[in-house]
């Protein structure tokens, strides 16, 4: 699915919803993923961690360095611990963007 795009979102987060409201009000079609219950989708994870700043590091439990991670350790870590996840994350073919602020998410998306 080339064109499919995936908001990973938190209803809770400000940022959350005005991103959705971005994306609604610019008319795209995109999944509301909700990774608080559903947790990080598998075949998003490897993307997800090549994202800079893509932890959020108060939300880590544990005693993690955050930032001497590698990528497997930050997608071991996202999986565990989907709460971590800085949102709001737009996926769209094979790529994505952290949207803080949210009017990031748009300017990713006219520059496809």
């Amino acid at each position: 699915m080339r064109d499919h795009m995936r908001l990973y979102h938190n209803p809770k987060c400000s940022k959350s919803r005005q991103a959705v409201a971005l994306l609604t009000e610019a008319g795209f079609e995109f999944e509301d993923y909700r990774y608080l219950t559903e947790g990080i989708d598998s075949s998003d994870v490897v993307i997800l961690s090549t994202l800079s700043n893509i932890v959020r590091r108060k939300d880590v439990v544990g005693d993690f360095d955050v930032k001497n991670l590698d990528a497997k350790s930050i997608q071991q870590l996202i999986l565990e611990q989907p709460k971590c996840l800085e949102r709001p994350v737009l996926i769209h073919n094979g790529q994505a963007v952290i949207g803080r602020p949210p009017e990031l998410i748009l300017e990713f998306l006219q520059n496809q």
